[in-house]
């Protein structure tokens, strides 16, 4: 690669002292072309002048000479080369490796004198198959190290390394051997986690190879998000994360008891006061084999401070209205029935302490002092109620009658209003 390179320097140099000399005949720079491929060859101020005889040269071998009214090209060059009379122009197709070198051009104008140029070509072969070969093990932070070589064909004359599209460049950890074809990380971060890109490169072609790196690490800064504190009865849930590569797995602990549960997330459906205590989380790394723990300490009381729920509150106010309602139908029953009661308390002697008794008597007419009768009307729309209080034993007299009374001479009784105080 190294001798293919320096003759394509020298090459440059070649071309670019012979323009100093000032050619008569100038090309715009040395040609490139690729295996199979084809070039042109034409200068950049042809004579403008009759021309007598015009031949092409590839070093000191004879390609073709053109006269006035033919063109003539030897047998090695006559299947894969053509040239234009208009311009001088010499194509040649179906490069190969043999075809670099000088090409010059000879003109004999038809007066004044010989014109000469010379033009360069590096043919160069295509690349091809390159492919990047890395570590086939897991790479864990801080303890593996990583060598990506690469390999490809074709004619190569530059190595270009890149890291997720920027440039990779040498440091006291990343080192390139000699012919750039490969690079050693030593140890690896997980900043050297991405994507490796080698691209091998000629003036004709060139193919990148890719490969992918990952650096396994962690897990670490394990963390436990949830309530401190709860009310009784109320749904619970901590989430667990950790950093780590690959993501980490969980497992939970409650009062160092294993609980079973696998996930980042540790769900109460409904709180007691047994759920009161530490909750550890563990995170664990399959890769690293590392583990790391954080601990979340969870009191359940009762009450929360906060007021009634907004159904506690819907129940209550649905409760009262009810309630409201039903005595509300009450009295309005019984004020159209007529059946509050009254009560009618007779004394028959002094008071004293005892129990109560209570008679009632429905009064359906009134006797008139002067013998006339006032009736009440139908029992069912209205009646009185007349009650007896029995301090006490057995009242010394007889309750009031009920309904319709009529004396031992058969006039009516008159209802009157008596205190009746007997002690026990």
């Amino acid at each position: 690669m190294w001798t293919q390179y320096t003759l394509f320097i020298s090459w440059n140099i070649l071309h670019i002292c012979c323009l100093f000399l000032s050619e008569d005949l100038q090309f715009s720079g040395p040609a490139n072309g690729a295996v199979g491929g084809s070039v042109v060859f034409a200068p950049d101020n042809p004579p403008s002048t009759s021309i007598d005889i015009v031949q092409w040269h590839f070093g000191t071998t004879l390609i073709l000479t053109a006269v006035s009214d033919s063109t003539t090209i030897v047998s090695a060059y006559r299947n894969r080369s053509s040239f234009d009379r208009n311009t001088l122009a010499l194509e040649l197709r179906n490069l190969t490796l043999d075809d670099s070198g000088t090409y010059k051009l000879t003109v004999a104008p038809s007066a004044g004198d010989q014109l000469t140029g010379e033009t360069t070509l590096q043919v160069f072969e295509n690349i091809t198959n390159v492919r990047l070969i890395g570590p086939e093990e897991s790479l864990i932070e801080g303890e593996s190290s990583v060598n990506i070589s690469s390999e490809g064909t074709g004619s190569i004359l530059y190595v270009q390394w890149m890291k997720d599209n920027s440039p990779l460049s040498p440091s006291n950890r990343i080192i390139f051997s000699s012919d750039n074809r490969s690079v050693s990380i030593s140890p690896v971060q997980r900043s050297d986690s991405g994507e490796y890109q080698c691209t091998y490169r000629n003036p004709v072609s060139s193919e990148t190879a890719k490969l992918k790196l990952i650096i396994n690490y962690g897990p670490e800064d394990v963390s436990v998000k949830g309530e401190d504190v709860v009310d009784l009865g109320v749904c619970v849930s901590l989430s667990c994360s950790a950093n780590s590569e690959p993501a980490a797995s969980f497992s939970w602990k409650f009062n160092e008891t294993d609980t079973n549960v696998t996930t980042d997330t540790f769900t109460i459906n409904e709180t007691d006061f047994t759920h009161s205590g530490d909750y550890i989380c563990t995170a664990s790394n399959n890769i690293t084999k590392r583990n790391a723990s954080q601990k979340h300490t969870l009191l359940v009381k009762e009450g929360g401070g906060g007021g009634l729920s907004s159904g506690v509150i819907a129940g209550i106010v649905i409760g009262v209205l009810v309630a409201v309602a039903g005595i509300c139908g009450l009295i309005v029953y019984l004020t159209k029935a007529k059946k509050i009661p009254k009560i009618n308390l007779r004394q028959n002697g002094p008071a004293r302490g005892g129990m109560f008794d209570l008679n009632y008597a429905d009064i359906s007419h009134f006797q008139k002092a002067s013998g006339g009768r006032v009736n009440l009307g139908n029992k069912s729309e209205f009646s009185t109620e007349y009650a007896e209080v029995k301090h006490g034993g057995k009242s010394s007299a007889p309750p009031p009658p009920y309904g319709h009374q009529v004396s031992k001479d058969g006039g009516h009784v008159q209802p009157q209003f008596q205190k009746s105080w007997d002690v026990l």
